[in-house]
């Protein structure tokens, strides 16, 4: 070795430095063996957000996880991955959440949900497609997915739905048209994000007690679920309502190519 060549690797030895201690975590969660969380507002109040290099993982009340130990713990539970605290989310993913919480449904969100069955993805892809403002029954859900049958099943996979909010499964209601339950609180918060989105819980579950089930306009002759934003159009001189598609159709209308009403417009209530 000549005299450059070891002064050269001297310089190179005095640059060695000691990793910081959260490097290994990092790493970590960048290949999505582990998980950062922090707290995001939301119109139901404080939640806990989880994510990592994947994507979004987990979205949590703050009440039923008051504290950085109890949501590491039902987190570990649920992925078998530690999540470790962060200060605050990503600006860029904190700002898609937030434009997402106001209906923009483009913004890309990546979400890991690796555990999670085919059919569940299906239900939580088709939740994704219900415009903010607008709800849609466990009955349409199935049958837009192409599994009329599966109504029960539907309302199991969006009460797993670890990501609620981001996918908004608060806008799949019973197929009476009740409100229903909900993961993220029960429904006293689906009622609270559902008014948020300019909806009216109270006049919602008015019309499910009155048998309403369609909405149809006797001008167009076209027919809409309650909430379309095509049957928020009808004046009151023009608005008919229907309890089934079928006495809608017998009465001369078609169905709504916007909201589709006649998936799952038959099937029982879940």
């Amino acid at each position: 070795m000549t005299i450059h060549e070891r002064d050269v690797e001297t310089a190179l030895a005095g640059l060695a430095t000691t990793a910081p201690p959260s490097l290994a975590s990092s790493i970590l969660v960048e290949v999505g063996l582990a998980d950062d969380f922090a707290r995001i507002d939301s119109p139901i109040g404080s939640l806990v957000v989880a994510w990592n290099g994947l994507g979004v993982s987990a979205v949590a009340a703050t009440v039923s996880v008051p504290d950085d130990a109890s949501f590491q713990a039902t987190h570990l539970t649920r992925t078998g991955r530690p999540a470790y605290p962060a200060e605050a989310l990503p600006l860029k993913l904190e700002s898609a959440i937030r434009r997402r919480l106001a209906g923009d449904r483009r913004v890309r969100i990546d979400l890991d949900l690796r555990g999670h069955t085919a059919f569940e993805r299906d239900v939580w892809a088709k939740a994704l497609e219900i415009p903010r403002g607008e709800v849609r029954p466990y009955g349409w859900v199935a049958a837009e997915i192409g599994r009329p049958k599966a109504v029960r099943a539907v309302g199991t996979a969006l009460g797993h739905n670890p990501v609620p909010l981001i996918v908004p499964c608060h806008r799949v209601v019973r197929t009476d048209g009740s409100i229903g339950q909900y993961s993220l609180g029960g429904p006293a918060n689906k009622r609270s994000i559902l008014a948020s989105e300019g909806l009216d819980p109270v006049e919602l579950e008015d019309q499910a007690r009155a048998g309403i089930r369609f909405v149809g306009s006797d001008t167009t002759h076209i027919v809409c679920l309650p909430t379309c934003r095509d049957a928020k159009r009808i004046t009151d001189q023009h608005r008919e309502t229907f309890r089934s598609l079928a006495g809608a159709v017998a009465s001369g209308y078609r169905a709504c190519l916007t909201c589709r009403p006649g998936s799952g417009a038959n099937l029982a209530a879940a």
